[in-house]
């Protein structure tokens, strides 16, 4: 048997904005998805899915002919099953030895909500991509598409900036470990952003003056890491959501649903939807909660 292992990821800066070659800084998570693979007996391939509770969600045959990935089971029409089967045959078109030398049984487990925008396909591309021994990042590419952070955060055990240039992209170690990190924490918004609708919102705005908006996000993304208090971390927070708000024509998400809050409040990815990350303190958390926000984790329960 081999099992692969990917991180979930969270965005702290850079939303949006790293599509077109800004600095972005992004942070694994004590969240993950494994994928188990064992050796099968036919010419096909067993797919089953597992989420946080162990509990089965999805299952699937594939059929291995020629070169081709075909998924034979009644929910082949799926979203799921359609989508999988994409992303099977374009790493067995990158790489064809792998499936070409026989049947597998697949095992994928998720440890946290499908529904919480922390990797859910990020880690399985990175997990199918480890088991073809090819490049995740041309993986997600041929399939997904974005701009690949999320697999940045997939394959480090620590913060990286990631960024994309004309030579291809770079991802650094980042030492981002805030010493106020006891008075943030993150917030899920109890809706699932679709992340191919985000970007698209993000293209159809105006990008007149998009060279100087990502020397501003890159350069908060090196200020949110050198940042050594809170107030100015809030300030920070306070100038990136202001500008990602402007460039993408939509409000803050303090001002749509938490405008009475006393502190601040950052998006993280697609605006309106996952998770943001909030300062304050354990006394804070009782606003979310009031408002029907019940899943909350402080950076340590969260951040790898």
């Amino acid at each position: 048997m081999k099992k692969f292992h990917s991180n979930g990821k969270l965005l702290i800066t850079g939303e949006y904005a790293v599509l077109n070659g800004a600095k972005a800084l992004t942070i694994p998570t004590k969240f993950f998805q494994d994928l188990e693979v064992k050796k099968g007996e036919e010419p096909t391939l067993y797919w089953k899915s597992f989420d946080k509770d162990d509990k089965l969600w999805f299952e699937a045959e594939f059929q291995i002919e020629n070169g081709e990935v075909n998924c034979t089971s009644e929910n082949a029409s799926s979203e799921v099953a359609t989508r999988l089967t994409q992303i099977l045959q374009v790493a067995q078109q990158l790489n064809p030895k792998i499936l070409n030398s026989g049947g597998f049984d697949v095992e994928s487990k998720l440890n946290f909500d499908q529904n919480w925008g922390l990797g859910t396909s990020s880690t399985l591309i990175n997990n199918i991509a480890q088991w073809f021994e090819i490049d995740a990042y041309q993986l997600l590419e041929k399939t997904f598409g974005g701009s690949g952070f999320d697999i940045a955060a997939a394959q480090n055990n620590a913060p990286v900036t990631y960024q994309l240039t004309e030579n291809g992209r770079t991802v650094l170690n980042a030492n981002f470990r805030p010493s106020f990190k006891e008075e943030l924490f993150f917030v899920y918004l109890n809706n699932k952003q679709n992340s191919r609708q985000a970007i698209a919102h993000y293209r159809n705005q105006s990008q007149e003056n998009l060279d100087v908006l990502i020397d501003k996000i890159s350069n908060l993304t090196l200020q949110f890491i050198e940042c050594t208090n809170l107030q100015e971390f809030e300030m920070l927070i306070e100038i990136h959501e202001t500008l990602i708000a402007q460039a993408i024509n939509l409000p803050k998400v303090k001002t749509k649903l938490f405008k009475d809050y006393p502190g601040k409040i950052k998006s993280l990815g697609g605006w309106g939807g996952d998770f943001i990350m909030a300062t304050g303190g354990e006394s804070d958390k009782k606003y979310f909660r009031s408002k029907g926000y019940d899943t909350i984790f402080s950076y340590d329960d969260i951040i790898l």
